[in-house]
């Protein structure tokens, strides 16, 4: 099963989704948004999901030959899995929003938003589907260098984004892209279901 240009793209919109919701936060907690801000974020969050999918495609090259058979069924589980989780999360924060803008707000008052440790833990944390997203990729045809760029470089600029719009517009959006993001996903591994089953071919 392949993945072409337009697909890897969709799919790396739809990984970027969950850094996407979390900049936003970033972009309302901090009092002050400044370009160089907004860079720390996209340069974080860019760089984790960029290597995380690399080290789950290795990871998963390891098991590819012994699962063949069942390959396009470990994509759509795991597409599926991570995309759902995403939709039920923006459900959930879309009803405590108040309530995590005020946590936000709390905890950057007590240490810097964009130290070391706390951008590490954030990065890390966005980036775990990643990783799963990068098994998937080892059942696929994919090219493996274009898809961790596509994610990398997409995460980044949406992070960088991310942190302006959070500041202006506050934590509306940020539910919204985590649905959006978890929807690409499901609707990703839907089709490599069906296309493995001859059900379409495009």
């Amino acid at each position: 099963m392949k993945m072409n240009l337009f697909e890897l793209f969709f799919t790396a919109i739809g990984v970027s989704m969950d850094a996407f919701a979390v900049a936003i936060s970033k972009g309302l907690s901090l009092k002050k948004v400044t370009f160089k801000n907004a860079m720390i974020v996209g340069l974080y969050f860019g760089f984790f999901q960029l290597g995380m999918p690399l080290i789950g495609y290795f990871l998963g090259v390891q098991f590819q030959r012994k699962i063949t058979a069942v390959d396009h069924w470990i994509a759509f589980v795991l597409l599926g899995i991570i995309g759902i989780n995403m939709i039920k999360e923006s459900k959930e924060k879309s009803r405590n929003k108040v309530d995590e803008v005020a946590m936000d707000i709390t905890y950057e008052s007590k240490e810097s938003g964009l130290s070391f440790k706390t951008m590490l833990f954030l990065s890390i944390a966005t980036s775990i589907d990643a990783l799963a997203v990068g098994v998937t990729f080892a059942f696929l045809q994919v090219n493996i260098v274009l898809a961790v760029f596509f994610i990398g470089v997409i995460t980044f600029l949406f992070s960088f984004i991310g942190v302006k719009i959070g500041n202006i517009f506050g934590i509306k959006l940020k539910s919204k892209a985590e649905w959006l993001g978890g929807f690409i996903l499901v609707g990703m591994g839907g089709k490599i279901l069906l296309e493995h089953l001859g059900m379409i071919s495009f």
